[in-house]
């Protein structure tokens, strides 16, 4: 592996593991609290995937073959839909326009559609071409100039997206399709369905920051997430939670961000302006049993802004928020500290 890539590669690690969530109770914490002769059996692997860094850990079962299993499937529906990368499915729809697309590209867009209408367009799966004026996951991030914007502003809208049977058509021929803000959500829920299938109760997703924990601790207790104090060292958590069978996913202004001429971009982008949010939200997590829900609200609930956001997710059965203001103080969407800590 050529130095530069081994930096680029060390870099996107570190980012994936600081973004969002940190997993506060490790194998070695599980065998100290079940004493020596109770010690579990742990397999895990690291691999870039999804343009990120992504651990996969199986607890009591499983094997390498399984392992190796979980990241070819992600790299394989990252052939599907990943925006970037010529030779996608998802790239190839948005040079196209129209065409007759997978069923799993078809469940992704139709979802994601879903969503928008849910939030009333607060999730908007065609700002790809705005995040490509921002340069957020590049090494040279700009904010763009106003005309730049307003151009590409005028393709936005996932009303733009018809469906037809399996043909997803664009009506605006210029609108640029993004899944990054539910895809690697929806993939968790793929891979956690493969390790039950062959016999895993137990493990640990990391989809760089997007956290799947399939079933429980070996101890037979939850297991322990740890929220990062926003804009802090990984290792300080502004709050721990405690699941089972559940997905744990973070939308954060620390997370992709940069500073030009004395302001604060970061890129959780406004749908109606193409401006970051700034609506005094650092973070929000969001709890579900399902990831891809988990993924598509914390970025539509961040911004719906804090009223609207918990007033969504409060309409929503077994979803869980909490916000984090400018302030740092947390807001709870109804029963979440009841249920999670």
């Amino acid at each position: 592996m050529p130095a530069a890539t081994k930096n680029i590669y060390k870099k996107l690690i570190k980012l994936s593991f600081s973004a969002m969530l940190i997993l506060c109770l490790t194998a070695c914490s599980f065998s100290g609290l079940l004493g020596a002769k109770s010690e579990v059996e742990k397999l895990s692997k690291t691999d870039f995937v999804l343009d990120t860094a992504a651990t996969v850990t199986l607890y009591g079962c499983g094997d390498e073959q399984l392992l190796e299993r979980c990241f070819e499937l992600c790299r394989q529906y990252e052939l599907i839909f990943s925006r970037t990368d010529e030779r996608s499915e998802l790239y190839e729809l948005n040079a196209a326009g129209s065409m007759a697309v997978s069923d799993e590209l078809l469940e992704l867009i139709t979802l994601s559609r879903d969503y928008a209408e849910l939030s009333g367009g607060a999730f908007d799966f065609t700002l790809g071409g705005v995040s490509v004026l921002y340069g957020f996951s590049s090494d040279s991030p700009r904010a763009p100039s106003g005309g730049e914007l307003a151009a590409v502003m005028e393709h936005v809208g996932w009303e733009k997206v018809r469906i037809d049977g399996n043909v997803v058509t664009l009506s605006d021929p210029g609108a640029v399709l993004d899944l990054g803000a539910i895809a690697k959500g929806w993939i968790a829920d793929r891979v956690a369905e493969l390790l039950l299938e062959n016999g895993v109760d137990s493990a640990i997703i990391n989809l760089g920051g997007n956290v799947l924990c399939l079933g429980s601790r070996p101890d037979g207790e939850n297991f322990v997430v740890g929220l990062q104090y926003p804009f802090k060292d990984m290792s300080q958590t502004i709050a721990d939670i405690r699941v089972s069978d559940m997905s744990v996913v973070t939308s954060g202004v620390y997370q992709r961000c940069f500073e030009q001429d004395g302001v604060f971009y970061h890129h959780i982008l406004d749908p109606g302006t193409g401006l970051p949010c700034g609506n005094g939200l650092l973070a929000v997590s969001v709890v579900s049993p399902r990831s891809a829900d988990c993924d598509a609200l914390s970025t539509a609930c961040f911004v719906l802004g804090l009223d609207d956001g918990l007033e969504l997710v409060d309409s929503l059965d077994g979803v869980y928020a909490v916000f984090v203001t400018e302030d740092y103080k947390l807001h709870y969407s109804d029963g979440f500290q009841d249920a999670l800590f």
